[in-house]
C-alpha cells in the first residue's frame, strides 16, 4: 500500500511541474494516506473504544466490543428519542 501512495505521490508532483494543482493532490494523498491508512490495520487500538465510524478492522476483540456497545446505546437512543421514525423504518425494512 505504501509503495502505491509514494509512487502516486512522485507522478502528481511531476505533473506539477506543469501545474501546481498537482503539489496540492500530492500533499492531500500523503496526508490522507498518514492520517487514516498508515498502520491501521497492523497498531491495535489501545483499549479503548476509536473513533466513530473510521472502518478500521479492530486490533482486538475489546475494541471490537466498545465499538459495538456504543453503536447499540446510539441506535437505543435514536429508537427512543424518534418512536415514529425508527416504526417507520422497522416497517419498511420489513417489506
Amino acid at each position: 500500500m505504501g509503495t502505491i501512495v509514494i509512487s502516486g505521490t512522485v507522478v502528481l508532483v511531476v505533473l506539477g511541474f506543469q501545474n501546481p494543482v498537482w503539489w496540492l493532490a500530492a500533499v492531500a494523498v500523503l496526508f490522507l494516506y498518514l492520517q487514516y491508512g498508515h498502520g491501521s490495520t497492523s497498531t491495535p487500538s489501545g483499549g479503548g473504544p476509536s473513533g466513530g465510524g473510521s472502518g478500521v478492522v479492530p486490533g482486538s476483540y475489546r475494541a471490537y466490543r466498545d465499538r459495538r456497545d456504543k453503536q447499540a446505546k446510539w441506535e437505543r437512543r435514536y429508537r427512543r428519542e424518534r418512536p415514529f421514525e425508527s416504526r417507520r423504518q422497522a416497517r419498511e425494512k420489513g417489506k
